[in-house]
């Protein structure tokens, strides 16, 4: 019931859940591990510090927990121990790949783009060693995300669709149509949500989650804020959650904050990209959750709060301080920057 009710964001239930299991079974690193993400999705990063230091006491400690010290690694900053935990990943089947994605994200999320490109490549052979074609087609898929998200959607577009020709699971299908809907494919994005509602026409996190998010992308890239919105309204039940592995979070609240954005309605738009910023334990360490802070001094400039968009600017172009030079992301924020001085 953990991982149900993490799906849907229901993180309060969740933990009732994972603290359950835990009295349970104390000599389960797997109970461990649930109840240091469920806390880390509650933003309660001392207790997830208390849990994983518990499981090492009792000398749980196995490569189930990587991921959980490096997302903590993480959010301190504290690239040496995320290096560190990236290195014990090394060799460990289903773990390895795992972890090169998550670095990946890692340096997409700072602007570093050429780096990024080589941890998908590496995640990608890692999964096809551990002979996992569906894995390897879905770190393509999560790179093919950076791609579209920082600025190069006909690249995005080339690795979706090849990504598509070797794995065509349910989630490689939904994160295929959301890349290509990002991208300006809105016509193979569109047939990939119509083939998705038929073949899961039960499925809630299909229908009510990832369709909305699919849906909302093709609105925005057709110009239609309304109907981005109009879209996304299933999605608010579930915005929080944490649907599939692998894959990014918030992408229903960060639409959204794009389609007001869109419609010219900054104090909205702020307000769902201060959402993104404020659910960090969720959001961790995908790029949106960086160029959040670049659509809120948007939002900000546009109801004409200079000194809070200029904040946002700046906080934004500290993280990319060491991005790819010529990345456009980074031109225009610093070109939008410049024009609030």
């Amino acid at each position: 019931m953990n991982s149900a009710y993490t799906s849907i964001g229901r993180y309060e239930q969740a933990l009732v859940e994972a603290q359950s299991a835990l009295q349970v079974d104390p000599s389960d690193v797997i109970n461990y591990t649930n109840l240091a993400s469920t806390y880390l999705n509650l933003n309660r990063f001392n207790d997830v510090k208390a849990v994983l230091e518990q499981a090492q006491a009792r000398h749980l400690e196995n490569q189930a927990m990587i991921w959980d010290f490096y997302a903590m690694a993480f959010l301190r900053g504290d690239s040496e121990e995320m290096a560190r935990q990236l290195t014990a990943a090394m060799g460990k089947p289903g773990m390895e790949d795992q972890m090169l994605g998550m670095q990946s994200d890692t340096e997409a999320y700072f602007g570093r783009m050429a780096k990024a490109r080589e941890f998908t490549r590496l995640a990608r052979a890692s999964a096809l060693r551990a002979g996992s074609q569906e894995a390897a087609a879905l770190w393509q898929l999560d790179g093919a995300l950076h791609e579209t998200e920082l600025g190069d959607p006909q690249r995005a577009r080339q690795q979706a669709l090849e990504a598509l020709a070797s794995g065509s699971s349910k989630n490689a299908q939904i994160m295929a149509a959301l890349v290509l809907a990002r991208s300006g494919d809105g016509k193979r994005a569109r047939s990939l949500a119509d083939d998705l509602s038929q073949q899961y026409p039960s499925d809630t996190l299909v229908n009510d989650s990832w369709l909305p998010a699919i849906r909302a992308a093709i609105a925005l890239d057709e110009k239609d804020s309304g109907a981005a919105l109009e879209a996304l309204q299933p999605a608010a039940p579930y915005e929080l959650g944490s649907p599939l592995p692998g894959i990014p979070f918030l992408y229903p609240v960060y639409l959204r904050g794009l389609a007001f954005l869109q419609a010219g309605e900054g104090k909205r738009a702020a307000a769902e990209f201060q959402k993104v910023l404020d659910h960090r334990g969720i959001g961790l360490n995908f790029p949106t959750a960086a160029l959040a802070h670049l659509q809120l001094g948007r939002g900000r400039a546009m109801i004409g709060d200079k000194d809070g968009a200029r904040e946002a600017y700046r906080d934004f172009l500290t993280l990319w301080k060491n991005a790819d030079a010529d990345n456009p992301v980074l031109r225009l924020a610093k070109a939008e920057y410049e024009k609030l001085k």
